[in-house]
């Protein structure tokens, strides 16, 4: 039969050939174009892959993005092969968030000219002898995050109350939450093994004041030759006796007199004054806790200057408070003492204010015995802030647990000031240098406020006490409300010396303090513990805390569809439950896709 075929010369028998053998060359061509296509497709994709890879590191680096682009330009040209250069194009949209992760989109237009299929096209009569078929090829990467988080934790007398529904103190219930968050992200950075330091924390423990720690006495950026213009405000050297005086010359203080000894010429600053004071009491030192500095670097993170001396970090020094002594007719005298009287006043000056600045009574007072509580670190109650740690080695994780574990319930509440540390520990910047550069890309620098109380600073009448010097206020990491400062950059009422007002002016600074740190890219996540929306100042602090939160990356709101707020508002019973849900956000920072 084959043989009858192949030698049959009547016309159909061509013509059935030439028909069947359009659909079989349409096919064949079909197939090797296909094949072919699919190879210069993946080929493209594997260059956007491997270019991808490598933007993604110089990213990292921190490169710019006119460098990004022609990196990422160079190395998808030297992949592309077999693919000719001049038919794919590449596309790039960089991260959106400069400061950290965010995702880098890859595409490219490739253009692939067929073999056989222009013939196909000839055969059934079309009159185009070529043509070119157009590709997208598309891929993205989410940047490898890294992670810095600063856990900035309230410390407050209100900590050791027992959360509402647990049964267990809030501070309690706040390390065992805080500790699981740490560990969690911990363990899921431990398999990000070719990223140093994947996962940072630190911990800002904050009351009234926040603690630097004692060791950074010697700090450029703290205030050693009271250069600050409030490093002096509550002390009247002219007080001193000929014989131990201190002059200033050249904007700083120096012990002149003739009977300072081997310590004539010596900078008087509150550093020298706790030296001084140690020699009547041998446990007296400087305990680590910092003033605020004056508005508006309270509120920023300008780094320390000494060209700037309000750049500057001055540490506490609560000065002795007046007492006054009184006699009756019969002869028998009664003592009322100021709030923070921890010293004999050595004047018989009837003065408050001047008996409170006379600086005399620091060195002819004989040995001192301070009170609990009291003294020139009255106001000064936590525990050291510790700085940001690698938590993906056993070392690292053992330090912030023992930290975390080390906090302990004392004082009022300053939120704006432990928020203005958590952001420097963060910071690429001193005081603290453990962060990466704040430009640096694919890092992702967290915040996490907790608090369980309003903002508060005191008279001394509401605590119980007498303000004999009419000082408005106890002393504090503001100084004495007398001075202004806390109402500094606000626009409450500067004569109304008030607790209320008080907590108003702290209030208006954390949200000016928390758009500020906003707007150099740190992610803000806020969380009111046991506040009470019943009560108005806690209102308005669980109001503060969510408007001061950053917006999530991932999640929506499902009532507005908006991004979702980073805030929570928890109690005692699901303070766990709620750590758990932000380590699920902060997991979400630095996944790798």
């Amino acid at each position: 039969m084959f043989r009858k075929f192949r030698d049959d010369r009547r016309g159909n028998y061509a013509m059935l050939t030439a028909l069947v053998m359009i659909p079989l060359m349409g096919g064949l061509a079909i197939a090797v174009d296909y094949a072919e296509m699919s190879s210069q497709r993946q080929a493209t994709l594997n260059a956007l892959d491997a270019a991808g890879i490598a933007t993604a590191r110089r990213i990292a680096e921190g490169a710019s993005d006119a460098e990004v682009l022609a990196y990422a330009q160079d190395f998808f040209d030297a992949n592309l092969t077999p693919v000719v250069r001049e038919n794919a194009r590449l596309n790039v949209v960089l991260p959106g968030n400069h400061a950290g992760g965010g995702t880098l989109k890859l595409s490219a237009d490739l253009d692939y000219t067929p073999t056989f299929y222009p013939v196909l096209k000839a055969l059934l009569g079309e009159k185009t002898a070529s043509t070119k078929i157009k590709l997208d090829v598309q891929n993205e990467i989410r940047l490898k995050n890294t992670l810095e988080v600063a856990l900035v934790l309230d410390n407050s007398g209100s900590m050791d109350q027992r959360g509402s529904g647990s049964g267990r103190k809030r501070l309690d219930l706040l390390k065992d939450a805080a500790k699981e968050l740490v560990s969690t992200l911990a363990a899921q950075a431990g398999m990000m093994k070719q990223v140093a330091k994947p996962v940072q924390f630190g911990l800002v423990p904050f009351a009234a004041s926040v603690n630097v720690g004692p060791g950074h006495a010697d700090a450029d950026w703290m205030d050693k030759e009271g250069l600050s213009p409030v490093h002096h405000e509550n002390f009247d050297w002219s007080t001193m006796p000929e014989g131990r005086k201190v002059e200033k010359a050249g904007g700083v203080y120096r012990k002149t007199g003739t009977d300072w000894g081997q310590e004539r010429g010596r900078v008087m600053s509150r550093f020298e004054l706790f030296a001084d004071v140690r020699k009547k009491n041998a446990s007296v030192s400087w305990g680590g806790c910092v003033e605020m500095r004056p508005y508006p670097y309270n509120l920023n993170n300008a780094p320390a200057n000494p060209s700037i001396p309000e750049t500057l970090f001055v540490p506490m020094f609560a000065p002795d408070e007046p007492e006054r002594v009184t006699t009756d007719r019969r002869g028998r005298t009664t003592t009322t003492s100021s709030y923070n009287s921890w010293l004999p006043d050595e004047t018989e000056n009837s003065n408050m204010a001047y008996r409170q600045t006379y600086m005399q009574k620091y060195y002819t007072a004989g040995t001192v015995s301070i009170p609990n509580g009291k003294g020139p670190n009255q106001s000064c109650t936590t525990t050291p802030i510790t700085p940001l740690t690698d938590v993906t080695i056993p070392a690292g994780l053992l330090v912030i647990t023992n930290a975390i574990n080390g906090m302990r319930a004392d004082g009022a509440t300053n939120v704006p000031e432990g928020l203005a540390w958590g952001w420097r520990v963060v910071s690429g910047s001193a005081p603290f240098t453990q962060g990466r550069p704040d430009n640096e890309r694919g890092n992702d620098k967290v915040v996490i406020v907790l608090t369980d109380g309003a903002n508060t600073y005191y008279t001394p009448q509401s605590l119980g006490g007498t303000d004999l010097a009419n000082n408005r206020s106890t002393y504090s990491n503001y100084g004495y409300a007398k001075t202004g400062r806390i109402f500094a950059g606000t626009s409450v009422n500067r004569n109304d010396y008030s607790n209320t007002n008080y907590t108003r002016a702290m209030n208006q600074q954390f949200a000016t303090l928390c758009n500020n740190a906003k707007n150099n890219d740190i992610i803000l996540i806020t969380v009111a513990l046991d506040l009470s929306l019943a009560k108005t100042d806690e209102r308005e602090q669980i109001d503060a805390l969510k408007a001061c939160a950053s917006e999530s990356r991932f999640r929506k709101d499902p009532e507005t569809g908006q991004p979702a707020k980073l805030f929570w508002n928890a109690t005692g019973a699901d303070l766990a439950d709620k750590f758990k849900e932000i380590a699920d956000e902060l997991s979400n920072l630095r996944i790798v896709g």
